[in-house]
C-alpha cells in the first residue's frame, strides 16, 4: 500500500487499556493511522463527524452511550465512515441490532491481529466481515422459520407490556377493552412462538422489534 494513503481509524472502547493496546497495535503497521479515541457511543459520534474516518471500531457495551445507539446515529447523519464492532459479546441480542443499525462488521476481541488487519482493510472497503462464532449465529437465524409479522397495534401492545404496564393499564393507553389486549396478547404470542410476556419482551428485543 505504499503508493496509498493509509486507513484512517477512529477507536471507541470504554477501558483505556484496550483502547492503549488497539492503538499500539495499528501503529505497528504504515497501513493504518489512529485518528483519535473516544470512551463513549456519543462521544465517538462526534469524533467521527469531525474527523472522517475510514473505520470506526465500535466496542458494545459502554456506559455513557453504547455502540447500537452511536452506530444507527452515524447512519442517520450519513457520515461516510464504516463501523467495525470489535466486542467481547457474541449473543444474538448484541449482534443482531447492531448489524442492522449499519455496522459493517463484527469481530470479538480475541480475533488474532493479522485478521483484525484484514478485517479493516475489507471494512475500508465496505465489505462485510463476521467473525465465525458471529456468522453461525446469523446463519442458524436466517435458517429459522420466521413468524408472521406483528401488526402496528401488536407492536404498541408489546412495547407497552415491556414497559411493565398491566393489561388494564394498556386497555387504557390505547383506548382498547381489556379482552381485545388479551386477544392481541394471544396474537403476538403465537407470531413470536413464546408462552407468556417475559418471553414476548425477550424476543421483541432479541429481534429487534423493541428498541
Amino acid at each position: 500500500m505504499a503508493d496509498q494513503l493509509p486507513i484512517s481509524l477512529l477507536i471507541v472502547d470504554d477501558h483505556p487499556v484496550v483502547r492503549d493496546g488497539l492503538r499500539g497495535m495499528f501503529a505497528t503497521s504504515t497501513d493504518f493511522t489512529v485518528l483519535g479515541e473516544a470512551a463513549d457511543g456519543p462521544t465517538g459520534v462526534e469524533l467521527a463527524q469531525r474527523l472522517a474516518p475510514d473505520v470506526v471500531l465500535m466496542d458494545l457495551r459502554m456506559p455513557g452511550g453504547g455502540g447500537v445507539a452511536a452506530i444507527r446515529e452515524l447512519v442517520r447523519r450519513r457520515l461516510r465512515c464504516k463501523v467495525l464492532v470489535l466486542t467481547t459479546y457474541d449473543t444474538d441480542s448484541d449482534t443482531l441490532p447492531a448489524i442492522e443499525a449499519g455496522a459493517t462488521g463484527y469481530l470479538l476481541k480475541d480475533t488474532p491481529r493479522d485478521e483484525l488487519f484484514a478485517a479493516v482493510r475489507a471494512a475500508a472497503e465496505g465489505r462485510t466481515v463476521l467473525s465465525p462464532a458471529v456468522a453461525t449465529r446469523l446463519v442458524s437465524r436466517v435458517r429459522e422459520p420466521v413468524g408472521e409479522a406483528l401488526s402496528t397495534r401488536e407492536r404498541q401492545v408489546l412495547g407497552l407490556v415491556a414497559k411493565g404496564s398491566s393489561n388494564r393499564e394498556i386497555a387504557a393507553e390505547l383506548f382498547i377493552s381489556e379482552a381485545t389486549v388479551k386477544t392481541h396478547l394471544a396474537h403476538l404470542y403465537t407470531k413470536l412462538g413464546v408462552n407468556d410476556r417475559a418471553a414476548a419482551v425477550a424476543t421483541g428485543y432479541e429481534r429487534g422489534i423493541l428498541g
